[in-house]
Formats: C-alpha cells, structure tokens, sequence
C-alpha cells in the first residue's frame, strides 16, 4: 500500500476509483471525505506550478460544487505526486442521465422535472466556478457529475484555467462537441479561455438534458452531409427555428422541437448557438430561464411521472409514447386505484352513456316558415310558358285556317299544326333546375347546422361521447388485451432477453475504431445508444456514417450478440416484467374507470344545454333562412308533382382524434383501413401528405417516416 505525505501528515491510500491519462484516483484511509491524484510521472513537473497555486488560492474553500486541489500531496522525499480533493461519492457522469437507456437504469425515478433540476444545478455550479475566478475551458458531459437528488458536481478542476498574480495557467484540452465555433481548429494551448467560451459548453450540456441526449448541432443537412465538428464550425445550429432557411438544417426525426419550449428557453437556445459570441446567456441567465421552466411544469393527468411545459399545448411524452410504444418516463411504483374496484358503478355508468340521447335531428330543422305559394322562379318560368303556349295556339289556328284556303300547300301547314299539338303536350315546366335548386338549399341547410352546432359546442359534446365509448370498448376488451400481451411476452422471451443483454454495451464507453466523442453524441441524437440500437439501415440513415464506419458498429454488436447466451429457465426479470405489464394495465383499468365515471358526469352538466338546442336552432337567423329556402324548394317541386328527393343533412361532427383515456396497448387502437395507409407493395403512406413512407430507427424502436422528410414529419408506428 503506497505511503503518501499531505502536508506533515503520512497517510496511505486505498482502493483506486478512478485510472486516465493523466494519471491515478486512490480514496485515502482515514479520510472517508477526500481523494487524491495522483499525476504519472512524465506529467507532474507541468502541474505542479498550476496545483500549487490553486492551493495556495483556497479555491476548494470557496465552493463545494467543483473538486478543486484542497492540498499538495508528495512522497517522503517531498517530490511532488498530485493532490488531496473532495471524494464525490455516489454520482454518475451527465450523459448517463441525458441518455435516455441509461437514465432508465441508473436514475430510474427521474422525471423531466428531476431533468430540468439537473440542468438549473449545472448553470448554478458553472456559475460558482466563474465566481472563483476560473474558467473551465474544458466543460463536457464526463466532467459533470449528478447524483440521485439531482445535486452536481464539477470534477477534473485542476485542468481549469486560473490566473494568479498576472500568470495563466491555461485550459489545454477541449472536447469538440462542446468546443464553441470560434474555437474550433484552433490549438488550446495558446488559447485564453473566458467565461463566453463555457457559456457555449453550458447550453451544450442544458441541451442534452433537456432534449434527452440530443445534441444542438445533429441533424438533417439539406446538402453534403456534415460532422459534428463541421456543423458547430459552421454554426448550423440544427434546431434553430429563426435560422432554420440559412442553415438548411432541421432536427432529427423524432426529437423535441424548440417550440414546445417557453419563449425564454427558446431564445435563450437561439442566442446560445447563434452567429454572435456576445448574446449567448450566461450561467446566471440560465439559471434564472431555468429556475422558471421548473415552476412552470404541468403533471399529466394520464401518467403521474409525465410533466411538461404547456407551451406544449398538451403530454408531449404521452404523444411519444403512443407514436414509438416506448415511455420515457414510466411510473414504476405499484399503482393502487383512488376509486372504488366495485365494477358496478363503472357498468352503471356505461349503461347511462350508451343510452345518451342527443337533439333529433328533426327538432333541430323544425321550421315554422310555410311557403304562402310558388317561388319566383316557378312564376317566372310559367309566365314563359304561357308565352310559348298562346304563340303555339295562333300559329295552330293560322295553320288550320291556311290549310283550308290553300290546298296545294297543305302539308306544310298540316306539320305546322301537328307540332304545335306536340308542343302544347309538353308538361308544365321543366323540373331539373328546380330539383338543383331543392339539392343546393340542402346543402346550405347542412353547412349552417355544422356552423350551428360549432358556434354552441355541440360538436364537443358529440366527440367526447364518442371518445367515452373508446374507452368503453378500451375497458370491456381489457382483460382480453392483457392476455394477449402476456402470451406475447412469453414468446418473445428469448428477444427479450438479448435486447436487455445488448442495452449494456453503450456505444459511448465502447472503443470503436472511428467512432469518438462526437459521432458517438451523434448517434445518441439519431436515436442509437447502446448495441441494442444498431443495424445496418439504421446507422446508415445517420448524416455522415458511410458504409465502413456502419458496418464496425454491426460487427462490434455482432461480437457481442455472439456471447449472449439464453436463459430458458424463469428468471428475477421474467418477475419484474410480467410485474410490470400488469401495473401498466392496472393502471390503465383504473384510468378507463375514471374517465368513464367522470365522463359521464361531464354529459350529464351538459344535458340541461342540449335540451335548448332546437329552440336555439329555431331562432339562429342564418339556419332559419336556409330552412325557408330549402322549404319553398320543396313546394316547388311538389307543384310540379315531382318526387322530392331525399334530404342528405346529418348530424356530423369533426373526426374524433385519439381519446387522452384511450390506453396505449395494441387491441385499443383502431386499426385504419389498408387502403388508407399502405399502397400495394406494403409501404404506408404518411398521414400528413400522403407520399410513401421509409423505415427509420427511432430512439426505442423502428417507425415509419415521411419520404418528403424534412418538408414533412409525417409517422407511423
């Protein structure tokens, strides 16, 4: 056991935490509060200068957020080895936070608000740092460090740059992806950072956070594809809503927009990555942007652990969820319903929902307006028939009276006479113009009575009726879809139980040959995390990975799919999942059950309204008129003694969109017809604009993708 000397004191070091370029991380025995590090050889001569300084300067008196030198630490011949820190014991590097398979498995009670937390902590530890008069320099998702209160730590401090007594010593390292873009291709060593170069790697790391491991600078490039370095040299900030034409650049499919963002944390991204150094926000702004964000939360009344900002204009992950199927914030705790499990009431209730009787359509289109007669039209076309008739009836009679006068021309006469007798046999007026006018006043009826219904809230009635008997059929075929996915999940085992196999291999800690910080951040952004994520098509469909960097990652899961080996004997995870499936849909029953009984409350306040409607209708001047006229079309027709034809009006509404109480298992959605959605090879056609669609991997899963991507965002599941 090596001996160390701290100051006048010998002490020995004990298990080694940590092992990297620069050298050592031994706990101390006797001090269960402290570290140190020790430098390798070849490099303590250039840090002793810098660690003693920042020593002699008490930085790790001024905040405990960083693990700044506390004391010098040398061997017995007082040759100097490293220093003496703070042990930051029980946190986890940032990215195993932001990223969405990692927070599932080492912060699994995380939350979007534990997220948002996270990242006002980081502002609030950046910013302490400023205040000793440091700057960072080198700010990265491995420097960051988070415990399970969502409380950070900051950790490699002796490499930030301090200046004391007019000398500085610098910051020589970097990661490109939180590098800003007027660093980039510029040697650290002769670069003075400031507080505006870690303003950037701040909002880097905000970012991921709160976009859940996206990065500002991935995306989808309307031109050659570019690195991540490229793009943050450029400034083709991806997310960007006011630069998005000058860039050519839009998000990758599937993540967060910044428009589901207040306006205060939209601009601040917007200022962060703009063209000019001077607007980005600093640690204090953000953490005041930050500090709102988090009060500003709203709960989900679905999904206890959803919480989002109503910028959002409703559950973003809840919208998620029913795109991919995967939840990135699932309620793990065993859920106990609030209401009664007495299934008479919620039988009782459907039984009043199902005999829920809206307004007649008769007593909406009852009208009092009697037509006193024939409309102007039939008068006027008449009139013209009496015309013709009295001009018919001379030329009969000259006719008749010529033929008796002049023999010799008396066929021409005598075809006179016998048109003008076909003619006075032609029925009274010709009907298609009035059968045309009687379809036309039909259709003006129903586009008032839909104006009608929208103007006093008819149509919302009508669609939360037709929502509750979704999630009537939801809750009758519940037990029925239950047993269907359990039997699914046992025949899936085996795949089951290699993908959880492959999710422990993160494509970040792997040493892939081409495959760095920065693609690594960039195949997080595209959805692929860990080996479980990779497949040829999918990292293909990555701007920037060509063929041979695709086919390392499929031969290094390849490596690994090789050493899975399947357990068929019951397991602790068989428990947890079956578990698990039941809680979901327990919680699912129980949320059926209450929207049905407080749906049925909602029709029953809305009861007394309805009554009113046709005595409404009856005083709406525009669907009096149309009525009127639809009406005197019909005596028309009658007058004629034409058949009347029937009436197409109905009582429509706007098509009902997916119910909040509609669960999120298979057998509750409907399932649209073939022809809507797929052509004759197969392939579906987008909801949106209805071109063909492409597969694509998303975070958790495949889905189908609009082809006019990024002009369309059209999915799929």
């Amino acid at each position: 056991m090596q001996e160390i000397l701290i100051g006048k004191d010998r002490v020995s070091v004990a298990k080694m935490i940590g092992k990297g370029g620069e050298g050592e991380v031994y706990t101390i025995k006797g001090r269960s509060e402290q570290a140190v590090k020790i430098y390798n050889a070849g490099l303590r001569p250039k840090r002793e200068n810098k660690v003693r300084a920042m020593v002699g300067e008490g930085l790790a008196a001024k905040t405990e957020l960083a693990a700044y030198p506390a004391e010098v630490v040398t061997d017995k011949s007082g040759n100097f080895l490293g220093f003496v820190m703070r042990f930051v014991s029980g946190y986890r590097p940032l990215h195993e936070l932001y990223s969405p398979k990692s927070r599932l498995r080492h912060f699994p009670k995380a939350d979007y608000r534990f997220l948002v937390h996270a990242a006002l902590n980081v502002a609030r530890a950046v910013g302490k740092v400023h205040q000793t008069g440091c700057v960072i320099g080198d700010l990265n998702h491995s420097g960051v460090l988070v415990a399970q209160d969502a409380t950070v730590a900051l950790i490699d401090a002796d490499s930030f740059q301090f200046t004391l007594n007019g000398k500085t010593y610098p910051c020589v390292v970097g990661v490109p992806e939180f590098t800003p873009p007027e660093l980039h291709g510029k040697s650290f060593v002769s670069v003075q950072r400031t507080t505006v170069h870690d303003s950037f790697g701040l909002a880097v790391a905000i970012f991921h956070l709160l976009f859940l491991g996206r990065h500002p600078y991935a995306g989808c490039h309307d031109g050659p594809a570019l690195s991540m370095g490229e793009a943050i040299a450029k400034n083709f900030f991806a997310f960007s809503l006011a630069r998005q034409v000058s860039t050519k650049t839009t998000p990758p499919p599937g993540a967060l927009t910044l428009d589901l963002f207040p306006d205060s944390i939209a601009s601040a991204f917007e200022n962060a990555f703009g063209k000019t150094t001077d607007t980005r926000p600093s640690a204090l702004d953000w953490t005041n942007a930050l500090s709102t964000l988090r009060g500003s939360l709203n709960r989900c009344s679905k999904v206890k652990t959803h919480y989002y900002h109503s910028k959002a204009g409703g559950c973003i992950w809840c919208e998620l969820m029913g795109s991919t199927g995967f939840d990135m914030f699932p309620d793990l705790t065993t859920v106990t319903p609030s209401i009664s499990t007495d299934t008479r009431y919620t039988e009782q209730a459907i039984h009043e929902i199902l005999a829920f009787r809206f307004p007649k359509l008769s007593d909406l289109l009852a009208t009092t307006a009697t037509p006193s007669g024939a409309s102007y039209s039939l008068r006027q076309a008449r009139n013209e028939k009496r015309w013709h008739a009295l001009f018919v009836l001379v030329m009969t009679v000259v006719s008749i009276a010529c033929l008796a006068h002049t023999t010799s021309a008396w066929p021409i006469w005598l075809g006179l006479a016998i048109c003008a007798g076909i003619i006075l046999t032609i029925r009274d007026v010709e009907s298609d113009p009035f059968v045309q006018a009687f379809e036309n006043a039909d259709k003006r009826v129903q586009r008032e009575l839909d104006a009608f219904l929208r103007r006093n809230g008819l149509f919302e009635v009508v669609k939360m009726h037709s929502d509750l008997k979704i999630a009537i059929t939801a809750y009758k075929g519940h037990e029925e879809a239950l047993s269907k996915e359990l039997k699914e999940m046992k025949a899936n085992r085996e795949y089951r139980q290699l993908q959880a196999y492959l999710d422990r291999f993160s494509i970040h800690r792997a040493k892939i040959s081409g495959i760095g910080p920065a693609r690594a951040a960039t195949l997080l952004s595209f959805g692929i995390e860990t080996a479980a994520d990779v497949n040829l098509s999918a990292v293909l469909g990555v701007p920037g990975f060509g063929k041979v960097v695709a086919k390392k990652l499929v031969d290094w899961r390849r490596t690994h799919e090789s050493r899975f080996k399947y357990d068929p004997a019951p397991n602790a995870q068989d428990v947890t999942d079956e578990k698990a499936l039941r809680s979901r849909f327990k919680a699912e029953k129980a949320k059926l059950e209450s929207t049905i009984r407080n749906g049925l409350g909602s029709l029953k306040n809305a009861k007394p309204r309805l009554d009113k409607f046709p005595a409404m209708a009856r005083n709406d001047m525009a669907l009096s008129e149309a009525l009127a006229a639809r009406s005197q079309a019909e005596h028309d027709l009658r007058e004629l003694g034409e058949p009347v034809p029937a009436s197409s009006v109905v009582l429509r509404v706007s098509r009902s969109t997916r119910s909040a109480s509609q669960p999120t298992y298979a057998p509750a959605v409907p399932t649209p017809p073939p022809s809507r959605t797929r052509g004759t090879s197969g392939i579906p056609n987008c909801p949106q604009c209805g071109a063909s669609m492409r597969r694509r991997s998303g975070r958790y899963g495949q889905f189908w993708g609009c082809s006019n991507f990024p002009r369309c965002r059209g999915t799929r599941n």
